[in-house]
């Protein structure tokens, strides 16, 4: 309770525990501490903002203490941190009334939520292990009903996975963004619950071999010990010499049963895994090929990375492996506990024992780790993003001399990494040694119970051979149970993981008109555009402007006046807040994306190259076009000539990022690219801000004829480079146009353009 209501307390909404970290229409971030290291609060205090008419989704992040909220248009941007608050203070009102359960230690801070509970699960291995020396020791009033005994076992294990199960399934329920009940395991298999069933089979057949196989070699060590079995006897074999035979040769069959059964569940289940990985990683990786473009650059690029290669493959693993280690442990009990029951009554109780112990230890530790391993993924995700970071800024690092700076960070960040495992394998190797202290205890118990019952003549020593190493083969199975366990947390987690990256939105495709991009005229439109980056001031306001159709405008300004961000509206990368982006006359927001940015070829300033072949980069979109297509392209860009010169000319590897070329053969390279799309709308920001004047000019000449009938727009800081331009656009600070014309025209008004022309030319200016 004293957790909960120091939990309590932290939630007090104030001004320092709610923030507002970012606001944007329909979507807001917040930081709230009061759910930093607390999974329970998060949880709450999510499906009660769900609840609320107007908000769509609500996720809170006990890792980071940041709060999600995606809400309708109808509700006011600035009363949802009003409700944020008021949610805060009704949690923390329920959670400080008397009488309410205390809860699991994961609602503690992290920092402190290790010791308390490893002392916890001491004290409970402790008297676990002297309740079964007692009862192992002093048992004998248990031994007049044993029955009763076992039937305690019994509901003492279903109340404990009963609870566990409906506490896992709210849970589930509360966080799901769908609200689909299913659980998790079932979503991960997807449309292969056939397969998953077959392979289930598989696991149970073979385990029943398996355990088939313990009780004829059980069998023959009876018949050494007491010669021939009367059983045997009555079919017909007579004599132990020839019923050890018969037994041998059965338990030779049995075993080649057990191991190709072993086999074939072995290999549909790593079948299974893997084809769950396909699986999601496809249909993950297209979902995020169809993010916003705002969403992408929101998130790191190695948390997205590590979702679809090492969560994905968690998923596929656990199916592969502990699956089948959780199903033939099921199979184990389903099998013994009647057997036990029908020729063991008398010590079927003390043989399993263990199980509801080890069953509640189970669960208690994956309640109290799932913080812990949320906490380890964060501190993983920040360490493989800054040696990713490292590596791919080489070069800035040597030439600053930050090689040892970079070392020490790498080495905080790892042993921040290093600390953090260590909470969680602490856990788990104790909460594995707990099980073998229990497994052993029961193995004791029924050795000594079962050779009293044998001495007193209430036990057939015939029935108590056999059966006495089932149990304990079952049972040193639980020593896995903690790793089964472990690798149980760590799916769930990674299916979060990746269900996050599901739930993000995907670019809306317009309202059902098409574009043909046979028949643009290229005739584009700003009207009375207004737009903003979430939590910054407009970057246009109210910008109108028209760029004619097959005619060359250009833009010029300063930094930051908006001119990139125009590139973006007109490539449906961004969407305008209000006003309107037309082409021929058609609302870009109300056509396909795809149909839009096929219509409109692009190089950016700093464009990407895939580790390929240059003739690969060329033809990269239109992979259709032929070799004699592709060249044309590069000799348009004037990037032949190098290529030439290469090693293995158009068949370059040019490694990741285009590292093995400079700067201005990168441009070139793109330019081609676009120049081989052939689209009748063509944008270059700064596409040529890399090569030398020479190279330039050379360019130029050859865009005026590319450009011929077609619509291009060519934004640049460097005045030379648009001077030839049909109309040019001078942009100023806050988006608006501040001077239009032609290079001449704007010479001559003596104004903005004038004086940058001048600078540029190194000419002195009054």
């Amino acid at each position: 309770m004293s957790s909960l209501v120091a939990a309590a307390s932290a939630c007090r909404p104030t001004d320092a525990d709610v923030r507002a970290r970012s606001v944007i229409p329909g979507r807001q971030r917040w930081d709230v501490g009061c759910v930093l290291g607390r999974p329970r609060i998060a949880e709450t205090l999510a499906a009660a903002l769900r609840k609320i008419p107007g908000i769509r989704e609500a996720r809170a992040n006990p890792v980071t203490g940041r709060l999600l909220v995606l809400h309708d248009p109808t509700v006011n941007a600035t009363d949802v941190g009003r409700l944020i608050r008021k949610a805060i203070a009704l949690i923390a009102e329920r959670t400080g009334l008397p009488g309410r359960p205390a809860p699991g230690p994961s609602d503690a801070p992290t920092s402190t939520s290790t010791a308390a509970p490893n002392r916890d699960t001491v004290r409970t291995v402790t008297l676990a292990a002297g309740a079964a020396a007692a009862l192992a020791l002093g048992g004998h009033k248990l031994l007049r009903k044993p029955l009763v005994a076992f039937g305690g076992i019994v509901t003492a294990t279903a109340v404990i996975v009963r609870r566990a199960w409906s506490a896992a399934a709210a849970q589930r329920d509360s966080s799901s963004a769908t609200g689909a009940s299913q659980h998790p395991l079932l979503r991960i298999v997807g449309p292969h619950k056939r397969r998953f069933c077959f392979a289930s089979l598989l696991s149970v057949t073979s385990q029943i071999t398996e355990m088939a196989l313990s009780l004829f070699l059980g069998w023959i060590a009876l018949i050494l010990i007491k010669g021939e079995s009367a059983a045997l006897v009555g079919i017909g074999l007579a004599g132990a010499s020839a019923q050890l035979w018969f037994l041998a040769g059965a338990a030779a069959l049995v075993c080649l049963a057990a191991a190709g059964l072993s086999y074939a569940s072995g290999v549909e289940w790593r079948k299974l895994g893997q084809t769950v990985q396909h699986d999601w990683r496809n249909a993950t990786y297209a979902h995020v090929q169809h993010l916003e473009l705002g969403q992408l650059e929101g998130e790191r690029t190695t948390r997205i990375a590590g979702a679809l290669t090492e969560d994905i493959t968690q998923m596929g693993n656990f199916l592969s492996t502990s699956m089948n280690e959780v199903i033939q442990l099921a199979t184990s009990f389903l099998v013994l506990v009647p057997v036990f029951l029908l020729l063991a009554p008398e010590i079927a109780w003390i043989a399993f024992l263990p199980v509801p112990i080890v069953a509640w230890l189970s669960f208690h530790f994956h309640d109290r780790v799932a913080a812990d391993y949320a906490v380890s993924g964060e501190n993983r995700a920040k360490l493989h993003s800054q040696l990713v970071n490292n590596l791919e800024a080489s070069a800035t690092v040597k030439s600053f001399c930050a090689e040892d700076y970079e070392a020490d960070r790498i080495d905080g960040l790892s042993e921040t990494y290093r600390q953090s495992n260590q909470r969680t394998d602490r856990s788990t190797i104790l909460h594995t040694e707990t099980i073998r202290v229990c497994t052993t205890a029961s193995m004791a118990g029924t050795l000594l119970l079962g050779g009293r019952a044998v001495l007193n003549g209430t036990l057939p020593f015939e029935v108590f051979s056999p059966l006495v190493g089932l149990p304990q083969q079952v049972l040193w199975r639980l020593t896995r149970l903690g790793s089964t366990v472990d690798q149980y947390q760590r799916t769930l987690a990674a299916y979060d993981r990746v269900q996050r990256l599901h739930s993000l939105p995907v670019e809306s495709n317009g309202n059902g008109l098409r574009l043909d991009a046979d028949r643009i005229t290229g005739d584009i439109v700003l009207d009375e555009v207004t737009f903003a980056y979430p939590g910054r001031p407009p970057v246009l306001e109210d910008l109108s402007l028209r760029m004619a159709p097959g005619r060359v405008t250009g833009i010029v300004g300063a930094t930051g006046s908006g001119k990139t961000t125009i590139a973006k509206l007109l490539l449906r990368f961004q969407d305008a807040e209000s006003g309107r982006v037309l082409l021929d006359g058609a609302d870009l927001r109300q056509l396909p994306r795809k149909d839009v940015r096929n219509a409109v070829g692009f190089v950016a300033q700093e464009p990407f190259l895939f580790d390929g072949t240059i003739g690969e980069n060329i033809a990269y979109g239109s992979f259709d076009s032929t070799p004699d297509r592709v060249v044309n392209a590069a000799r348009m860009a004037e990037a032949h000539d190098f290529i030439e010169a290469m090693p293995a000319r158009y068949d370059t590897m040019i490694g990741e990022r285009g590292a093995a070329l400079s700067g201005g053969q990168k441009q070139r390279i793109a330019l081609a690219r676009a120049i081989l799309k052939d689209s009748p709308v063509v944008i270059l920001d700064e596409a040529t801000s890399a090569v030398d004047n020479e190279t330039e000019a050379a360019i130029q000449r050859t865009l005026r004829s590319f450009a011929a009938d077609r619509t291009m727009v060519i934004i640049a800081h460097r005045l030379s480079t648009i001077r030839h331009a049909d109309w040019i656009y001078v942009m100023g600070k806050g988006g608006v146009v501040a001077e239009e014309g032609t290079h001449f025209d704007l010479l001559e008004r003596d104004g903005l353009y004038a004086s940058l022309w001048h600078l540029q030319a190194g000419e002195k200016v009054a």
